[in-house]
Formats: structure tokens, C-alpha cells, sequence
């Protein structure tokens, strides 16, 4: 599903996904449903997952499906 999102916001300005471009966390912390979001942000805005990060201006996409289907996504401009 994480895939399937970033595909089609790519899609949506004709452009390929990038290699790498979807940091996950649910190896190391496991599922943390609606949490996952400001963690993960947090994680990589302080450096703490290889390859990932952000910076003033770019757009990020956040979202998160956790059990009993909660699901959360959002367009970001940091």
C-alpha cells in the first residue's frame, strides 16, 4: 500500500519514483499505527535513518495504515 501511494503522486506529474525515497520504520519498531507518522518524522529530521532526510521546502508524504484500518496520510512542505 506505502508503494502504491508513492507511485501515484509520482504518477500524478508524470515523473518515475526515485530509488530509496520511502523511509520505514516498521522493521525497527514494529507497527505502531497512528504513531508511526511523528516518529518516523522524527527519526529522520534528527539523522537516525540511513540515506533519509529532509529540508526546508521539500514536500513530504506521510502515511501510516495501522489495525482496524486507521489510516493517516498528508502532503507536507517543511
Amino acid at each position: 500500500m506505502d508503494e502504491a501511494i508513492i507511485k501515484r503522486f509520482y504518477g500524478l506529474y508524470n515523473q518515475d519514483t526515485p530509488d530509496n525515497i520511502m523511509p520505514m520504520s516498521i522493521g525497527k519498531l514494529g507497527n505502531s499505527s497512528v504513531a508511526t507518522v511523528p516518529t518516523l518524522f522524527d527519526l529522520v529530521r534528527n539523522g537516525k535513518i540511513e540515506n533519509q532526510e529532509v529540508q526546508k521546502g521539500d514536500v513530504v508524504i506521510f502515511a501510516s495504515v495501522g489495525a482496524g484500518m486507521n489510516i493517516n496520510a498528508l502532503v507536507y512542505r517543511v
